[in-house]
């Protein structure tokens, strides 16, 4: 399928507009001026439309491709058989319907009406960015007469103003900053994961899988053969064969005794992330032109494979058990808090809001193109498959259950564990085991490279539409990105790289993330104001967003956010692998990681308002006033200054 971009000339798009000033008359030794905007002489850069997706579908493939990843495999279904089966539907719909689906719309409208990545986006709120100088951009001649005369003149209070409103016409925000810096840090381990996956399917092509059998030089002398009888319930669970060849055979993690004794990168990992690393790079250097066509092989592969394995597992004996215990419904569960906050905590991940992505990619949508639609879509698509894949993973599930005569409940795992451990052990016993181990891990090879490149696609779009230099230099910097990222993934691939990679996902891409999306729907919602947003939105789709999402944005998904905040913080609990603790400073280190971009919001909030002159009212009529609104400042007539701005929905 061909996925050509086509250039589109929007007229409502908007775009930096610079202050010209004209000095009216000077009296009593003080010189008055008026300003108007006008718009800077565009650069060949900019004179070049901003490119759009070539067919729909495409965008729709990016979006599911990325939203729908490993975490819907490893994590939804194992959440809702732990908190109540069916009865986990409850909490995890009604957070989907007032919190994910409009902080999903919001981001998707956000992208496509601004036309620019995450950082580009909030000049609808200037408190919220970062002032900069474009690199290698002539300055307007305007902006150069404006700067003699407020240096002839620096004593011009209003003029001193003009320059502090003409310069901020550029800028890379500091909850754009936040967004962009967490995309980067789940690429250093998200990446690897990819490279698990790859090395797996390697291994997958011979006679006899490596976790089949004991006769490994990794194995123990209490290994259980994956054909045989596994381990009862007083066996140890790293006698698993799944496991030893996960922790010893792949990740050599024997060799190492903590995250203070990490030892040299494996050159088998090592050579898997390269080959990860290019297939990111080929699918990015040019842009929504060449990811546009990856996706169609990498976002519907998945679920040919899902359905496909679907189809064995449910001929399985012992099948029927596990999806009974998947879908048991205990609603006395619901009265428990950690159901509400597994529900709550889920709803905010699987989706993938707060990492820019949504962002970066609805930015190359067309600017009628109907957003709203395309949320709906998304979304309920994205819930569907973390439903959908229950039965596939709990049917293998109840399979393993009665094969080794344990409980249900002695086998469900998440993360990692269910897709290296658990899921090959029981392929191995399979008839054409290896022809299902290759099945199965193309499906997780696929699965995470789409989300892979939304995150690089973030990191990528939302500077290089910040830096006219990177734009004209993309392939370029996308092999810079790519390199950076493979150089810090390098720690999670040595023999203790699994504690770098247990860190990582811990701090990450927890609280900070969270804090994220609640500036954001803050900066929207309140401080651009939701009827303002609302009014984009007419312009774009010709109709205002229904009452309902006004007061989830304005009011809803804020509470719930910070809800959800409070109690992430509350239950913080230090990260662990097995039985090995992190050590205080690594525990430190974590959370300097997570601080990093958290911190871009309030440390520029407080620069921003301590660099304006002038009183606090006239700082903040400059710090929260929109760049499309900047003459309203200039006149003193600020609509967030007014008691209707804040109560109108």
């Amino acid at each position: 399928m061909s996925s050509a971009v086509a250039p589109a000339k929007e007229p409502n798009a908007t775009g930096p507009k610079a202050v010209e000033l004209v000095l009216v008359k000077e009296q009593n030794g003080v010189q008055l001026t008026n300003s108007t905007l006008v718009n800077p002489p565009q650069t060949p850069e900019e004179a070049q439309e901003r490119e759009t997706w070539g067919k729909k579908i495409d965008f729709l493939l990016s979006v599911i491709g990325f939203a729908v990843d490993l975490a819907n495999v490893w994590r939804f279904p194992y959440l809702c058989y732990k908190n109540g089966g069916g009865a986990f539907l409850v909490p995890y719909l009604l957070f989907m319907v007032i919190a994910g689906m409009p902080l999903f719309y919001m981001e998707l409208a956000l992208g496509q009406f601004n036309r620019e990545g995450a950082a580009g986006v909030w000049k609808i709120c200037p408190l919220l960015k970062v002032p900069r100088v474009d690199v290698g951009q002539p300055a307007h001649p305007a902006a150069q007469q404006q700067r003699l005369e407020s240096r002839a003149d620096e004593d011009s209070f209003h003029h001193v103003l003009h320059v502090a409103a003409l310069d901020s016409g550029s800028c890379i925000p500091g909850v754009g900053y936040t967004v962009i810096l967490i995309s980067l840090y789940v690429g250093f381990f998200y990446n690897v994961i990819i490279a698990w996956a790859l090395h797996y399917l390697f291994s997958s092509f011979s006679a006899e899988l490596p976790w089949t059998g004991c006769n490994n030089s990794w194995n123990s002398p209490n290994c259980s053969d994956a054909r045989g009888s596994g381990p009862g319930p007083n066996d140890s669970p790293q006698d698993h064969a799944g496991r030893r060849v996960l922790e010893r055979g792949v990740l050599h993690l024997h060799e190492s005794h903590g995250i203070d004794d990490l030892g040299p990168p494996r050159w088998q990992l090592a050579s898997c992330l390269v080959l990860v690393i290019v297939l990111l790079y080929f699918s990015l250097w040019k842009g929504v032109k060449t990811s546009g066509k990856v996706v169609w092989i990498t976002a519907t592969m998945p679920y040919v494979v899902l359905f496909a394995l679907l189809l064995r597992g449910i001929t399985l004996p012992g099948a029927m058990d596990g999806i009974r215990a998947y879908l048991s419904v205990d609603f006395h569960r619901l009265c428990e808090a950690s159901v509400w906050i597994d529900a709550a905590i889920q709803i905010c991940f699987s989706l993938g809001v707060g990492l820019g992505v949504l962002i970066a990619f609805s930015s190359y949508n067309k600017f009628t193109n109907n957003c709203y639609r395309d949320a709906v879509i998304t979304t309920s698509v994205n819930s569907l498959t973390s439903f959908s894949s229950g039965f596939v993973v709990f049917s293998f599930l109840g399979y393993m259950a009665q094969k080794h005569s344990v409980p249900i409940g002695d086998v469900a795992k998440d993360g990692p564990g269910l897709i290296f451990i658990i899921y090959p052990e029981a392929l191995a016993t399979l008839p054409l085991s290896s022809v299902w181990a290759v099945v199965f891990f193309i499906m997780l090879l696929t699965l995470g490279i789409d989300s892979a490149m939304g995150g690089m696609e973030s990191v990528i779009t939302g500077l290089i539409d910040e830096f006219q230099l990177l734009h004209r230099h993309r392939e370029l910097f996308t092999l810079f990105v790519v390199l950076a990222t493979f150089l810090l993934s390098l720690f999670c691939v040595t023999n203790g790289g699994i504690y770098v990679f247990t860190l990582l996902d811990h701090f990450a891409a927890g609280t900070s993330i969270l804090f994220g999306v609640l500036v954001e729907v803050i900066g929207v919602a309140w401080f651009y104001g939701v009827w303002q947003f609302g009014e984009d939105i007419r312009q774009m789709t010709g109709q205002r967003p229904s009452l309902y999402w006004r007061l989830c944005w304005k009011f809803i998904s804020p509470c719930f956010l910070l809800f959800v905040v409070v109690v992430s913080i509350a239950t913080y609990r230090p990260p662990h692998y097995g039985a090995y603790v992190f050590p205080e400073w690594a525990n430190v280190l974590g959370w300097a990681i997570a601080a990093s971009s958290m911190c871009m919001v309030p440390v520029y909030a407080a620069y921003k308002l301590c660099s304006l002159p002038g009183s606090l009212r006239e700082k903040l009529a400059y710090a929260i006033t929109p760049e499309k609104e900047r003459q309203r400042a200039d006149s003193g007539e600020v609509r967030q200054f007014t008691l209707r701005h804040w109560l109108v929905v």
